[in-house]
């Protein structure tokens, strides 16, 4: 390495090293840390750079020396907090990483259609020594929990074996990578027997009007570790950007947001149709003049927004909270959020996809789990946590036109897990039933049932 290449080096090293970032941690064991990138401007005068910008046209330089000789420590407390002035607060950027909570925790950072980030995968993850959260604080709590890492621990090998012998290595197949999609595919079947209070990391980058604002819903979720964290969060904003996150709570807004959040914030339903779709709102033939942008679309090109105008369409359907997890991120949607319960059965594809001799085992193992959660006598919040995430749970999807079609053409491939997949091509099949006459043309996958060893290229890692 050059002279010059060991320089920068020794540079990144130290200042990495030297960051001090803001940490808070949960009674629960979770983490939350908001990343001080080591910026020279920081994010709340980058904010007020562009709102000076606003309203000055001597240009950037200018604005410059006007934060150099006042600096940015007031400005977002008088302007974007004090004055309200929200856009403002779009200007800055946060990252946070949330560490150790729930699948749960995860789900509802994730419930923002504005979210952006990153979880930790149970494609590519093996869970078998992730921390259960035991909210009962109960060893019959923590037993049910163990019997679920149980099966999914002595599982895996004979999954394994079962997919290889279903799948064999190819002459053409690299060896490395034909092993990691037999993982992935093992870890697509054994993560149903997972409980939703199994530990997850996630990332959340976002501006600062949009944390603060999904904050004051978080604090008034019904699961008092989503509470919890929704305050470490808050904390630690406050402690890196201390005049951007002192917005004042008035109580009447804090009233009305835990009211419904309480009441209105899970969705829940005894009887649920397996599929199902309705136009709440279309206007269908204003598409006439948009029949060649739908008909001439290449593939891997989104069709344009303004579309958005022509309809809503809603699908509702079940599927299992492991698939939810990932339509769920899909943020051009809106989506209900789902109490994880064991009303609507089991996911049969988890059993079917399991060697024989296994099969009966996970139904035995289905049947006592299930007695013993009853037997804690909890609430059904807090039951989620201790209920795998095979179970099938109501689904509610609304979207336009766009949105829909950008969904179901992620989601209807090969690489997608296959009870999701089949969601999406049953979505795929409606839309183009209603709009096939108006000229719309979905680019699908021709074979998403097919297991294709590419999916083990699909993995992040770094190289050596």
């Amino acid at each position: 390495m050059s002279i010059k290449g060991r320089i920068k080096e020794w540079f990144w090293k130290f200042a990495v090293r030297h960051l001090k970032h803001v940490e808070r941690e949960t009674s629960w064991g979770g983490k939350v840390i908001v990343l001080n990138t080591g910026s020279v401007i920081g994010q709340e005068a980058v904010a007020m750079l562009q709102a000076l910008h606003s309203r000055s046209v001597g240009g950037l330089l200018d604005h410059l020396k006007v934060l150099a000789k006042k600096g940015a420590k007031n400005f977002m407390a008088i302007f974007y907090v004090g004055y309200g002035h929200k856009s403002i607060g779009d200007c800055g950027v946060v990252t946070i990483f949330i560490e150790n909570v729930s699948m749960l925790v995860a789900k509802a950072i994730q419930d923002w259609l504005l979210y952006n980030g990153q979880e930790a995968s149970t494609r590519y993850i093996n869970f078998a020594t992730q921390e259960f959260f035991n909210p009962h604080l109960s060893f019959a709590g923590e037993e049910i929990q163990e019997n679920w890492r149980t099966f999914y621990v002595n599982g895996m090998p004979r999954v394994v074996v079962s997919l290889k012998e279903r799948f064999p290595l190819k002459e053409t197949d690299n060896l490395g990578v034909y092993n990691k999609a037999i993982d992935a595919r093992a870890f697509d079947i054994l993560r149903g027997f997972l409980p939703a209070g199994a530990s997850t990391n996630l990332a959340w980058t976002s501006n600062f009007r949009q944390v603060a604002d999904h904050l004051m819903l978080l604090r008034h979720h019904p699961l008092e570790e989503v509470r919890e964290v929704a305050r470490a969060i808050e904390s630690a904003c406050m402690e890196a950007f201390p005049s951007s996150f002192v917005h004042k709570k008035y109580e009447a807004t804090e009233a009305y947001n835990k009211r419904w959040m309480t009441k209105h914030y899970y969705f829940e339903t005894d009887s649920f149709t397996d599929f199902e779709c309705s136009v709440p709102f279309s206007d269908f033939d204003g598409l006439a003049e948009y029949k060649e942008v739908l008909s001439t679309r290449p593939t891997k090109t989104e069709l344009p927004k303004r579309l958005a105008e022509c309809g809503m369409i809603q699908f509702r359907f079940l599927l299992d909270f492991g698939s939810y997890r990932d339509i769920q991120r899909q943020r051009a949607v809106i989506q209900r959020m789902p109490l994880l319960v064991t009303t609507h059965g089991f996911e049969q594809w988890y059993v079917n996809e399991l060697p024989r001799d296994l099969q009966g085992e996970a139904l035995t193992l289905l049947e006592e789990q299930r007695e013993a959660v009853e037997g804690l006598g909890l609430d059904k919040e807090v039951a989620q946590y201790y209920t795998p995430m095979g179970y099938r749970i109501p689904c509610v999807v609304t979207g336009d036109i766009p949105a829909l079609v950008y969904l179901v053409e992620l989601r209807a491939t090969k690489f997608v897990h296959p009870t999701l997949c089949k969601r999406a091509r049953e979505m795929a099949k409606s839309l183009e039933e209603q709009l096939g006459k108006a000229g719309l043309v979905l680019h699908l996958d021709t074979e998403p049932n097919m297991f294709d060893v590419r999916r083990g290229e699909h993995d992040i890692k770094l190289k050596d």
